[in-house]
């Protein structure tokens, strides 16, 4: 259900501070719905996952903020007491940075989660909570840009080695009210895949048929932009059904 790959860029100087592109890797048969506000008395927008009921990314439109969760390393969660990651997306855009801090120092509650990488940004900063299942560390980005994948923050990554540099060379715009290919470009060509096949362990696009014939790939790539006065700025597209990103609609507070 989480997104496998982030791209956050923040940048406190610029209109448009913060930029996030994330990619949801997934069975293809596992349901869920686009983005909207699918949470009855929450401003919440954000992708709806129909087995689990939680999201792989949230945004509160009303603040500019937005969170998502990776899949991460290690051991899972005893089956008794586990519960659903995609519930983590929707606490911290709800209650913020202070949610991330308070779950980081919480190891029972903590434990009943599988390791996950948590993201949470508005215009004045980005926090990445990481659980291992066993140990947990909350760490704030420094101003730039940071691509997150299942390993977390690692120059490490097959993607990052090669995506890493390509996606900082050259920022977009975010801009409001411009069409989507123009708001971020050049970032949209990279996520296409760069010309990398489905199976390089480079890419940034995932599509492959598991053993007992289930397909799993990416299913959703989402982008949000936060700007001091522009406020929100959110699209998406749905893979492999849509061929281009497109704005979610009108996100009032």
């Amino acid at each position: 259900m989480p997104v496998c790959t982030v791209v956050v860029s923040f940048v406190p100087r610029e209109p448009v501070p913060l930029l996030l592109l994330g990619f949801r890797d997934e069975l293809a048969a596992r349901p869920w719905k686009p983005p909207a506000r699918h949470w009855p008395g929450s401003p919440l927008v954000g992708g709806f996952d129909e087995q689990a009921g939680g999201t792989w990314l949230a945004v509160h439109p009303g603040i500019a903020r937005v969170s998502c969760i990776l899949n991460g390393r290690g051991g899972q969660a005893p089956q008794a007491s586990r519960r659903s990651r995609g519930e983590l997306p929707l606490l911290a855009a709800d209650k913020g940075r202070e949610a991330l801090a308070s779950l980081h120092e919480d190891r029972e509650r903590l434990a009943a989660y599988d390791p996950f990488h948590l993201v949470h940004a508005d215009v004045t900063e980005v926090t990445l909570l990481s659980w291992d299942g066993h140990a947990a560390t909350l760490t704030e980005l420094a101003p730039g840009t940071h691509m997150i994948t299942n390993a977390g923050l690692t120059p490490d990554d097959p993607k990052v080695r090669h995506f890493g540099a390509r996606f900082a060379a050259d920022r977009p715009s975010g801009a409001p009210g411009v069409p989507v290919a123009q708001a971020w470009h050049p970032w949209l060509k990279l996520a296409e895949g760069d010309g990398l096949p489905v199976g390089d362990p480079r890419a940034i696009r995932a599509r492959k048929t598991l053993p007992d014939g289930r397909v799993w790939g990416t299913t959703s790539i989402s982008l949000v932009a936060l700007g001091q006065a522009a406020g929100l700025r959110y699209d998406f597209q749905a893979l492999p059904d849509e061929t281009a990103p497109r704005p979610v609609g009108e996100l009032p507070a």
